[in-house]
């Protein structure tokens, strides 16, 4: 169940931002036995020339828009790095 979570989230952010680097952490392993049992907790790196021009908060809210069908029973928890290209090169 965690594997087809992280599939349809990469293939919600790939869709959405067209990304030339993505990375999917999934974390839940960490948060079994919590209280929310049931969504995931999740690491994503995004970098996407769609972020040109946008501050991080536009950046974050693009990224839950893309992936709200999973929230909040798919998804619990979701901390998102969203970059430009020459943000990730200057990292």
């Amino acid at each position: 169940m965690t594997t087809d979570r992280s599939a349809r989230l990469r293939t919600l952010l790939e869709q959405a931002f067209e990304p030339v680097y993505l990375e999917i952490v999934d974390d839940s392993r960490s948060h079994a036995g919590h209280a929310h049992a049931g969504g995931g907790h999740f690491f994503v790196t995004v970098c996407s020339h769609r972020f040109e021009g946008r501050s991080m908060l536009e950046r974050h809210r693009l990224v839950y828009s893309a992936v709200s069908e999973m929230m909040p029973g798919d998804i619990h928890a979701l901390s998102i790095t969203a970059l430009t290209p020459a943000e990730r090169q200057a990292a």
